[in-house]
């Protein structure tokens, strides 16, 4: 009978078949027995044998690495079937034989594309054995709300779920369960439904758009078009905890200037509608000549008592006529210019675009975005009409020839040290790695420009209420001194 011939390496001294062929299911029971100095250990180990994955059974034997004996399985690798979204955003199926789930993710980012179901060929989904009558569709979206801290902590979580290796419709599983917040549990379901349903994560997540700003899907769109989902997602939180960061130091410096400017509005108040009446009535006993800031104090308390549904008619109607007009294209555009061009506020929205612009073109660049793909996608997260169109149309200059530093500046709303930095990039060939240097930079100058605002605003307000309070303590001062002289000086 002819001998086997050697497979993957293994030789005929170290594989043990005295007179009988390797065949599927052979079996040296000779070598399981017990030793004095131990037992064989048996492994289970993966092996490419006549152009097929099959599994080489072999024993270890005395604590060394030696293969004694060995037993050739029939058994192939197992198969995982998969569910992607690749570059273009494009769902993708597929089977990928692979030895465990984890190599089957690795092959399937290698591809540049996000995962979003895997499963073992043959098992059934946990969710399979529900019946489809039970299953609850989910609650309308668009109105759906969640607090400020939940997101921060749903988006951090899902990142981490995502760099562990899970895929997304694993991860909003988990999210699902974990999370004990109903609106929260209500959105992470409904979120991965769609998933399920075929559609994309941004696309999802446009769907709950009092969730989930404009620059939150892009953002994540971004993401998976780059296949650097977990990366977006960890920027995300970064950028959620800079604006929360922003709005906390702003809050805590104006807790005790608004402190003082109510207690100034209810002095005021007092004044107004308790004060001037008597000094009113008590002026026409003596007859006194009123003075004329006192004079005008008491026509502002005439028109308040007399005309305040007016008063309440023309704030509503500026409301309502103010957001009408930012709704139409040319408003929204003149109101976004008019926010650059305010002192302090504008400077401070301006830098916060040019770290969010150079961040985000920087990771897509990265990534393998090409350069006016991530033009598109950067234009859309600026929040600022007028700024967007001053990016659509250094695209168009790209598409014409221009670098993009040429395109920019001659837009001129970045700064000089911006653009010069971009092209130093662009000469380098380092791109990507110089916008995050900018976007450091520029990070910097928006914590100082937001530390400085912080400590102006107080004194400010400060100055404000005590100058209305102390025009309204003279009036009426005014007026009891006036009195007081003219009883003096009055004939008995």
């Amino acid at each position: 009978m002819d001998k086997p011939p050697r497979r993957d390496g293994i030789s005929e001294k170290r594989a043990r078949t005295d007179d009988r062929n390797v065949r599927p299911g052979y079996r040296d029971n000779t070598r399981d027995e017990a030793r004095n100095n131990g037992s064989p250990q048996r492994v289970q180990i993966v092996a490419d044998i006549t152009g097929q994955n099959q599994i080489v059974q072999c024993f270890l034997k005395w604590g060394r690495f030696r293969i004694s004996d060995f037993e050739l399985l029939s058994c192939p690798m197992p198969q995982f079937s998969y569910r992607a979204r690749n570059a273009q955003g494009e769902l993708v199926e597929g089977v990928l034989d692979c030895a465990d789930r984890a190599i089957a993710i690795h092959q399937i980012e290698q591809q540049r594309c996000i995962p979003i179901r895997i499963e073992a060929v043959g098992v059934r989904p946990e969710h399979a054995d529900k019946k489809e009558s039970a299953a609850t569709p989910p609650a309308p979206t668009q109105t759906l709300k969640i607090p400020h801290s939940q997101l921060l902590i749903f988006t951090e979580q899902l990142a981490h779920l995502l760099q562990a290796g899970m895929t997304l419709d694993e991860g909003l599983s988990i999210l699902e369960k974990r999370l004990k917040q109903p609106r929260v549990q209500q959105m992470t379901r409904t979120l991965h439904q769609a998933l399920v349903d075929g559609r994309s994560f941004s696309q999802a997540l446009r769907e709950m758009p009092r969730i989930f700003p404009p620059l939150f899907v892009n953002l994540v769109a971004a993401g998976e078009a780059s296949g650097a989902l977990p990366e977006i997602l960890l920027r995300l939180v970064k950028h959620l905890t800079q604006a929360k960061d922003l709005r906390d130091r702003v809050q805590q410096a104006l807790i005790y200037p608004a402190f003082l400017a109510v207690a100034g509005v209810a002095l005021i108040t007092i004044f107004i509608t308790y004060m001037v009446p008597q000094l009113t009535g008590f002026m026409a006993q003596i007859g006194g000549a009123l003075p004329l800031p006192t004079r005008i104090l008491m026509q502002i308390h005439h028109a308040i008592t007399t005309y305040w549904w007016l008063a309440i008619l023309i704030v509503i109607g500026a409301s309502v006529g103010f957001r009408a007009f930012v709704r139409t294209e040319e408003g929204r555009l003149t109101w976004d210019r008019f926010r650059l061009s305010i002192p302090a506020y504008g400077r401070v929205i301006r830098h916060r675009y040019y770290a969010q612009f150079s961040r985000t073109l920087g990771t897509l660049i990265q990534n393998g975005i090409p350069l006016l793909r991530s033009l598109d996608l950067v234009s859309e997260i600026a929040g600022n009409r007028y700024l967007e169109l001053k990016i659509i149309e250094a695209r168009r200059a790209v598409i014409d020839g221009a670098t993009l530093s040429t395109a920019l500046s001659s837009q001129h709303i970045f700064p000089d040290l911006f653009t010069d930095m971009m092209a130093v990039g662009e000469q380098t060939g380092r791109f990507g790695e110089t916008m995050q240097t900018i976007a450091d930079v520029y990070e910097r100058e928006l914590d100082r420009n937001v530390a400085i605002i912080s400590q102006l605003i107080p004194p400010v307000i400060i100055v404000v209420v005590a100058t209305v309070v102390g025009l309204v303590v003279y009036s009426i001062l005014s007026a009891v001194f006036e009195a007081t002289h003219s009883l003096q000086f009055r004939p008995h």
